[in-house]
């Protein structure tokens, strides 16, 4: 039973860790741009992740408020929620995929800002060489944890422990009545009188 147990917080864990490092990433410069050279000065760009995926940021927040949903959903809720992190993952990756594959066309907003130059093709031209960083490829990774941590979530979710019978074992247990001496339901009532007697009705 302890395995079980320690599943449900253990991936909740890997959906927050997922989802805090594509934030970590999206806050980070993705791509050093070099303008073409005019005259004698080459301009230099820092490309972050909101640039270059803007739409990651929204994408790491949903990943954040899912894995709160986790915590208290059902077995058909965490199977859709496991659902929902794969897809999440899937768009996390293809955010960072196309930074990856054409770091010019992801910083075509920020030349644009720099330049006032529009266009596919006239920025594309402006630019002279772009470097990637490290933190694309952290994103890439983020979102194939989401997207294996999702599955995992979806294969274990019918075995992850309930939540406790505690306090309603204790309404359910009959109780004797006074005038018939036959057992009834508890109710309401009876829990208040325990009280006012000093019984602690969650024990």
């Amino acid at each position: 039973m302890a395995a079980p147990r320690r599943i449900k917080p253990t991936l909740i864990l890997a959906v927050i860790a997922a989802s805090g490092l594509a934030l970590l990433a999206w806050t980070q410069v993705w791509a050093t741009v070099r303008l073409a050279a005019d005259g004698t000065t080459q301009q230099v760009l820092d490309v972050t992740g909101s640039i270059a995926a803007p739409g990651l940021t929204a994408l790491a927040l949903a990943g954040l408020a899912l894995a709160g949903a986790l915590t208290i959903a059902g077995v058909v809720i965490r199977i859709i929620l496991g659902l929902l992190e794969m897809l999440l993952g899937v768009s996390v990756i293809l955010s960072a995929a196309l930074a990856l594959a054409d770091p010019v066309g992801a910083s075509a907003a920020a030349v644009t800002a720099a330049t006032g130059i529009a266009g596919v093709d006239s920025t594309r031209a402006a630019v002279s060489s772009a470097a990637l960083t490290f933190w694309p490829f952290l994103a890439l990774a983020a979102g194939i944890l989401m997207l294996l941590v999702g599955l995992a979530v979806c294969l274990t979710a019918r075995g992850w422990p309930g939540p406790t019978k505690r306090y309603e074992s204790t309404r359910l247990e009959p109780v004797t009545d006074a005038t018939t001496g036959q057992d009834r339901p508890r109710d309401a009532v009876d829990d208040w009188d325990g009280l006012t007697r000093g019984d602690d009705p969650t024990v």
